[in-house]
C-alpha cells in the first residue's frame, strides 16, 4: 500500500494472518500500515520504508522476534526504530529479555483497538520527540564546533602573517597532515591508536603547531638571513610556549578534541625518531604519532619553500631528505606512508 503523508508509519509483524488483519484493521484509519509474516519479508519492506514504529510478533517459527530484533539493533540504519514486542501470554523472563534487547514495550494478544492505538501514539510521539531533540543537540554542537574551528584558524592565521617567510605554511601542512592520516587510516596502521580518530578534526589541529611563535620577537622570527645560534635557541622556545597557550585555552573549555591533539602537535613536532631533537630528546614511540606525523609535513613543507636564506627545493629533492631520514628524524612506518602519498602532497603543495 502507499503511504499516506504526513502520517506515522508502522510495520506489523506476525505469522498469523488473523493478527495482521485485525492488527491493520484497528490502525489504518490513523496510520500508514505495512503488515509482514515473517522476518524475510520484514527486511523486504524496509528496504523501501523507514518507519516509525515496529510491532513485532515474539513468537514466530524460524526466526523469532527476539532474533529479529537483535538483527535490528546490530544494523546502524534501523537501530533506532522503536519496536514493540506482540505476544499472546506475560511471561516475567521474556519480557526481561525482550527489555534488554531494547523493546519499547510490550503489548499482550488479543488487543483492543482504543489501547493499542493509545500506546503506539504515546511510543511515536515520545521518538519523534526525542529525534528532534537530538536533532537539535547536533545542531547546536555543529555551531559550537564551527565556531571552534573559527577561532582555531584565526589564531594561526594571526601567527602566520606575523612570519614573513612561511606564507601558506598552516594550510598547506594541513592538507598534507590529512593525506597522511587517510592514508593510515587506509592501510589500518596503528589501529589501536586511530580506532577513534576524526581524521578532519586531527587534521584541524594542525594549525596550531607553530602557535608559540606568537611569544618569539620579530627581530629574530622575521631576521631576513638565517639565524645565529643564540637566534636559533630563542627560535626553540617557540615549542614550550605553544604547549602552555594550548593548555591556557584547554582550562578555559571542556571540549578538549581538538585542542588535546593540537597540544601533542606543538609540543612534539620537533622531536626526532632517534631521540636528537627538542626539547626533550623524545625518540621512536615515546613521541606521540601526531607529533610524528606533523615532523614529517611540517619539514618537507619547509623545503619545498623559499626562504630570504635559501632557495625552494624540488618536491623530488624534498622526498630525498623525507626517505633519507627514515629512522633519524622520522619514523619509518610513516615515512612509507609518506611515500604512498608523495603525488598526492605534491599536488597539494601548489594550491597556495
Amino acid at each position: 500500500m502507499n503511504a499516506i503523508p504526513n502520517r506515522y508509519k508502522i510495520v506489523l509483524v506476525d505469522d498469523s494472518t488473523a493478527t495482521l488483519a485485525q492488527g491493520k484493521a484497528m490502525l489504518s484509519e490513523h496510520y500508514s500500515v505495512y503488515t509482514a509474516q515473517s522476518a524475510t519479508a520484514l527486511m523486504d519492506i524496509l528496504d523501501s520504508v523507514t518507519p516509525d514504529l515496529i510491532l513485532l510478533d515474539v513468537m514466530m517459527p524460524g526466526v523469532s522476534g527476539f532474533d529479529v530484533m537483535k538483527g535490528l539493533k546490530a544494523d546502524l540504519r534501523y537501530k533506532d526504530i522503536p519496536v514493540i514486542f506482540l505476544t499472546s501470554k506475560s511471561e516475567p523472563d521474556s519480557e526481561v529479555e525482550g527489555f534488554d534487547l531494547g523493546a519499547t514495550d510490550y503489548i499482550i494478544k488479543p488487543f483492543s483497538a482504543p489501547t493499542l492505538r493509545r500506546r503506539i501514539q504515546a511510543h511515536v510521539e515520545l521518538a519523534k520527540a526525542q529525534a528532534g531533540l537530538e536533532g537539535l543537540v547536533k545542531e547546536r554542537t555543529a555551531e559550537v564546533t564551527a565556531a571552534k574551528n573559527a577561532v582555531i584558524s584565526t589564531v594561526a592565521d594571526l601567527i602566520e602573517r606575523r612570519d614573513s617567510h612561511t606564507g601558506g605554511h598552516v594550510a598547506r601542512t594541513r592538507r598534507y597532515m590529512r593525506l597522511l592520516i587517510d592514508e593510515l587510516l587506509r592501510r589500518g596502521k596503528y589501529k589501536h591508536k586511530a580506532a577513534e580518530w576524526d581524521a578532519e578534526s586531527l587534521s584541524f589541529s594542525a594549525q596550531l603547531h607553530d602557535v608559540g611563535k606568537i611569544g618569539i620577537s620579530d627581530a629574530v622570527l622575521n631576521k631576513p638571513g638565517k639565524l645565529t645560534d643564540e637566534e636559533y635557541e630563542v627560535m626553540k622556545t617557540h615549542v614550550p610556549l605553544g604547549a602552555d597557550i594550548i593548555e591556557r585555552m584547554m582550562k578555559e573549555t571542556k571540549a578538549h578534541g581538538t585542542l588535546g591533539h593540537a597540544l601533542e602537535i606543538a609540543r612534539t613536532h620537533h622531536e626526532k625518531y632517534n631521540g636528537s631533537g627538542y626539547p626533550e630528546g623524545l625518540s621512536k614511540e615515546d613521541i606521540p604519532l601526531f607529533g610524528r606525523l606533523m615532523a614529517i609535513v611540517d619539514v618537507y613543507d619547509a623545503l619545498v619553500s623559499a626562504r630570504p636564506y635559501k632557495k625552494a627545493m624540488t618536491h623530488m629533492e624534498a622526498v630525498g631528505i623525507i626517505a633519507g631520514g627514515s629512522g633519524k628524524h622520522f619514523d619509518p612506518e610513516l615515512v612509507d606512508v609518506f611515500m604512498t602519498v608523495e603525488e598526492e602532497i605534491e599536488e597539494a603543495a601548489k594550491l597556495s
